[in-house]
């Protein structure tokens, strides 16, 4: 789901990088120096972007008197001294952050062209069933192998909110969608989920974005607005509010996971989201597959394994790694072409004509939530 990653950064918010390459972590029972800076001068506002909303630390206490150095993971080095700071990535990783971004991009680029050929052998309700499953299972796996931890009693409501907007909501919207509209259409209209989701986050957080935030953000919605109405003969049709309700419940879901990723790596929220939604996908799969018949096709079965596996969870790993390494903006600036690739794949993979409206709405699209990006800082 191109669509389940780009919540953190257009709420601008940075992903924890406890477990990700090219992050620092101190060495039990020592200080780092950055940290000792730090209370010494009350809190940095990055500090503050990673504390718990309810105030709270998961952080042990520091111990004081310690003389010990930042221990670095990965291209970081050490840092020495009582006076040393730690560096930043080196050009080698930030080389390999950004190929990594740009593969998450790539990976939600193909969601609804691989959901449309998911609906050449699948119904509508089979199809997502069988996506959360086989990506659960996949999620599952890979928490388990690296004994990932469970989260704690207070995440669980969090984590219900991603499973009910990014998991089975904005899935399950945009594949009854899909049913009649072709995959360039719903990629304009989605293409404007930042700004959504910019909004949700605003909300959620009390912000106050300017006044060029709010004109961009409008600016956005109004050129899709216009082009579903054109494309549409002039009213909405279903297709239309399903691709707009998913923009609404998957910015939530996508807000809820931005709170999460400053308490655990990104991947992971969405990891036991998908573990979270197996008592229902197990027998939701079941009753959809004795249900709607099912013609197994090399594009249906390509299909299906593609939304499972590259977009709903490897698309995410790789794109969480890449965030961390170049951080939130840079990847932000290459996720703003996941609308305009979603286009290129439709007339590469599936043969659609494009409408002159549809890339030039797209273009407006991306210049918006460009806009609402600088506004935001």
């Amino acid at each position: 789901m191109r669509a389940e990653s780009s919540a953190i950064e257009a709420g601008g918010i940075a992903v924890s990088g406890d477990t990700e390459p090219g992050s620092t972590a101190t060495a039990p029972g020592s200080t780092s120096v950055a940290g000792a800076h730090r209370h010494r001068r009350g809190g940095t506002p990055a500090e503050a972007a990673h504390a718990p909303a309810d105030g709270t630390t998961d952080a042990a206490p520091r111990k004081q008197g310690t003389g010990s150095a930042t221990v670095g993971h990965g291209a970081e080095g050490t840092g020495r001294g009582s006076g040393a700071r730690a560096s930043g990535p080196s050009r080698a990783d930030r080389r390999a952050g950004t190929l990594q971004a740009a593969l998450g991009v790539t990976a939600f680029s193909l969601t609804f062209p691989a959901t449309a050929w998911g609906l050449e052998g699948f119904g509508p309700w089979s199809l997502v069933a069988v996506r959360c499953v086989l990506a659960a299972v996949i999620a599952g796996g890979a928490l388990l192998a690296l004994r990932v931890p469970v989260p704690a009693r207070r995440h669980l409501a969090g984590l219900a909110v991603v499973a009910a907007g990014v998991v089975v909501g904005f899935p399950l919207l945009t594949t009854l969608a899909l049913q009649t509209s072709t995959t360039a259409h719903a990629a304009v209209v989605v293409g404007l989920l930042p700004l959504t989701t910019a909004l949700f986050s605003a909300l959620r957080t009390g912000a106050r974005p300017s006044r060029m935030f709010w004109l961009a953000a409008c600016t956005g919605a109004a050129a899709v607005i216009a082009f579903t109405v054109q494309q549409s003969g002039g009213a909405l049709t279903g297709a239309d509010a399903y691709l707009f309700c998913a923009l609404l419940i998957c910015a939530a879901g996508y807000t809820e996971g931005g709170r999460l990723a400053r308490l655990m790596p990104g991947w992971q929220v969405i990891g036991w989201a998908l573990v979270l939604c197996l008592p229902l996908s197990v027998p939701g799969a079941l009753i959809a597959l004795s249900y709607e018949p099912v013609h197994l096709t090399a594009h249906s079965v390509t299909g299906v394994l593609w939304v499972a596996a590259g977009s709903q969870f490897l698309g995410l790993v790789v794109w969480y790694r890449g965030m961390a390494a170049i951080g939130v903006p840079k990847a932000s600036q290459l996720q703003l072409a996941q609308p305009l690739l979603t286009l290129v794949w439709s007339v590469l993979l599936l043969g659609e004509r494009l409408t002159p409206a549809a890339p030039l709405t797209a273009a407006a699209v991306l210049v918006c939530i460009a806009l609402t990006q600088r506004a935001r800082g």
